[in-house]
């Protein structure tokens, strides 16, 4: 609909679309800063005091991402503290693991603790803007921030997020830019931990995905490597499995992953580039209470910094530089759009 003719329908816009800034006011997540954001059947919210993730999305009342036993939660004096992490990490429809390690803790021979999944995720932003406009045809609303990670003689590592939808288009798309301004290279390593939950997430739910290599992390996840692509019913006590995929990408290097709940004829796509995320892993929790797929874009591998260190590939940003990350997520809804992501993957896998 043209925006004449919107307007004629609506006296505010923010009766079909709006940005808004909220402050939660009990549990662990009292005080916490948040903005929320509703796009027509589409909404999500941003959390402002941890690294501008986005911890929940609905579409049309479903409920698509997986939140954690803790639930919602700010900062707490645990959040960075090994393996106590677990103790904070939400879900949500994403977090942002880095920017000094991914995945499991580690201890460097120097005796410097790295967190489980980094720091970045409970970053609170500054320089926080929330604003809702037109843009020609478009309304246009956009969340962004700056997240700094930093440490008297070490590290001075800035994220700059933007995320944007648009009335009218059921998709969200962020754009990061991470920047070095210290004066020696500075190792960066970053991965979007993307999770799907119920009832989105149930056993009528199926991956679409261009891989042409699916590597198992241990053996209770080889033992499920064959139904790695569809999602089975909850078990009680069942143990995680986790699996690497080598992806294909098109000659721009753009790739993408989706979730498909064949019940309901939707889907969430989550679109990226290759060339800035190589590396893609898949987290499957069938324990019944921590119910989730987890779907990670990365540039550095799931066995963390301690494997890139001993690889000697640790993933660098040099000093004064800055690299560009985007990631969209796309509700996509109907047998016949589904259909085309099938065949769209089976096109670029062959």
């Amino acid at each position: 609909m043209k925006k004449e003719e919107l307007l004629r329908r609506v006296g505010s816009m923010q009766q079909v679309a709006s940005v808004r800034r909220v402050t939660y006011e009990e549990g662990r997540a009292k005080g916490m800063r948040a903005v929320e954001v509703k796009n027509g059947p589409l909404t999500f919210t941003a959390m402002e005091d941890k690294c501008l993730d986005v911890c929940e999305l609905t579409y049309k009342g479903t409920q698509i991402n997986f939140l954690s036993k803790p639930g919602l939660n700010g900062r707490n004096p645990f959040d960075t503290h090994g393996a106590e992490a677990q103790r904070s990490i939400m879900g949500g429809l994403f977090f942002t693991c880095g920017l000094e390690n991914i995945c499991a803790p580690y201890t460097g021979k120097d005796g410097k603790e790295y967190p489980m999944h980094g720091r970045l995720r409970t970053t609170p932003a500054e320089h926080v803007c929330a604003d809702a406009k037109w843009e020609g045809e478009d309304y246009v609303m956009t969340v962004s921030g700056e997240m700094r990670e930093a440490e008297l003689f070490g590290e001075n590592l800035i994220l700059r997020r933007s995320i944007t939808t648009r009335y009218g288009r059921s998709e969200i798309r962020i754009a990061d830019e991470i920047t070095n301004e210290a004066f020696r290279s500075e190792p960066m390593m970053l991965m979007y931990h993307c999770n799907m939950g119920f009832p989105f997430l149930s056993e009528h739910s199926r991956l679409i995905l261009p891989t042409v290599k699916v590597t198992p992390r241990d053996a209770v996840s080889e033992a499920h490597i064959a139904d790695y692509a569809r999602m089975d019913p909850p078990k009680d006590n069942e143990e995680e499995y986790v699996f690497l995929h080598r992806l294909k990408a098109d000659e721009k290097g753009e790739t993408f992953a989706v979730v498909v709940d064949d019940q309901r004829q939707l889907a969430l796509q989550i679109c990226f580039n290759q060339r800035q995320l190589p590396y893609f892993m898949e987290w499957k929790s069938t324990a019944s209470g921590d119910y989730v797929l987890g779907l990670e874009p990365s540039n550095s591998a799931v066995y963390g910094r301690k494997y890139h260190e001993e690889q000697g590939n640790l993933h660098m940003l040099p000093p004064q530089s800055t690299e560009r990350v985007e990631l969209t997520f796309r509700i996509v809804e109907g047998a016949e759009a589904i259909a085309e992501l099938d065949a769209r993957c089976k096109l670029l896998v062959k």
